[in-house]
């Protein structure tokens, strides 16, 4: 193989065989909703323009949201499950705009520990069909770090800015100390409302107020950039961490190795600490069985508490598969489970879903360099 098309079309068959159902989402979409969803990443690399109406569409920069879209509005039954291949649109530093990437997304299974398993199982075995040479496999969990942090009894407000921080590659800063600084008193009305709200319900607050004072941009701020920063202000007034709530989170996010040496560390802090994590826990070491029983080689797989997909979306596992030869290689697949997205899309639609996708650019400059170095 030797064109992003011809892997793609490997990557379908693939996946078709597997009972997942090809579909093509609109490439013109809402604006708004990857603003919302996706996190401050997506935002400054979409691409955006109006309709004749002046609402905001953009070009389509994922699959994961179209795709869901696509299903809540089929009304189709559950569980469903749906595969892609097409061009996304989003700027990228030393890589083009538009690119093609492959997928798949399972919504509706209740069997959430082995559905994560058929994912990345499947990313894998997709893979292994293509030259690309020999991979390796960086896990992390979004409800693992969000069960800690709910153990340690953290206010809302202040978890929200906790999980952003990690997901954005700031655990640092998440752990950090806050500096001294005056009691708040600028806009504090508008701070005291949205202490402990849902982040994308603050945001999308924030932004109301603005628009209806007409403001949109404030010193080349967008909207959602000065959404942002109030939700930073707004954790900050909630409060600190106790120092014995960053020692253990410090201890937490340190934690790395293969599934089940990973495992056995959570487990001896949760009961060095007195954490109520068991839930989040059994999920972890379920995952960890179904992949043995798919015969995934656990001890190949590298689990880092602090490693994180920057997408807002994210509610438990996640993964990356990268070229094992290339420390700084950028990823071949990734994804995770996302199993509020599908409400954040429809207030009357619940269901845990969990996906992957492949940069099909990425494999294919890998074949043309005869794969393995």
């Amino acid at each position: 193989m030797n064109d992003a098309t011809t892997s793609g079309d490997a990557l379908v068959a693939l996946f078709e065989g597997e009972g997942y159902r090809l579909t093509e989402p609109p490439v013109l979409q809402p604006a708004e909703l990857f603003l919302d969803l996706s996190g401050e990443d997506m935002r400054r690399r979409m691409f955006i323009t109006q309709d004749a109406a002046g609402t905001e569409l953009c070009l389509r920069p994922e699959y994961t949201i179209p795709v869901c879209r696509v299903h809540l509005s089929a009304g189709a039954a559950l569980p469903a499950a749906y595969c892609y291949r097409g061009p996304v649109f989003r700027l990228r530093a030393g890589e083009t705009g538009e690119f093609m990437q492959a997928g798949v997304e399972s919504i509706g299974r209740d069997d959430a520990a082995a559905a994560d398993a058929e994912i990345l199982a499947l990313a894998l075995d997709g893979l292994s069909r293509l030259d690309v040479g020999p991979v390796s496999v960086r896990l992390g969990d979004v409800g693992l770090l969000e069960a800690v942090i709910d153990a340690l009894s953290v206010p809302p407000a202040l978890k929200g800015r906790l999980v952003r921080d990690v997901v954005s590659g700031r655990a640092a800063s998440a752990l950090a100390a806050p500096a001294q600084a005056a009691p708040e008193v600028e806009h504090a009305g508008l701070l005291a409302a949205i202490e402990g709200q849902d982040p994308q319900a603050a945001r999308a607050f924030v932004e109301d107020v603005l628009s209806i004072a007409g403001i949109s941009t404030v010193g080349g701020r967008s909207a959602g950039d000065i959404a942002e920063r109030f939700l930073a202000r707004a954790a900050q007034r909630a409060g600190a961490l106790s120092d014995e709530a960053r020692m253990v989170l410090r201890r937490y996010l340190a934690i790395a190795g293969d599934p089940d040496d990973a495992g056995s560390q959570i487990r001896d802090l949760a009961r060095d600490a007195s954490l109520d994590i068991e839930a989040a826990l059994k999920i972890y070491e379920e995952r960890a069985g179904f992949l043995a029983a798919r015969g995934v080689d656990l001890s190949a797989l590298r689990f880092r508490a602090d490693f994180a997909r920057n997408l807002d979306y994210y509610t438990g596992f996640i993964f990356e598969i990268v070229r094992a030869d290339d420390a700084e290689a950028k990823p071949l697949v990734g994804g995770g489970r996302y199993d509020r997205l599908l409400t954040h899309l429809d207030r009357s639609a619940s269901a845990p879903a969990v996906g992957c996708s492949f940069w099909l650019d990425r494999i294919a400059a890998l074949e043309t360099s005869g794969g393995a170095a």
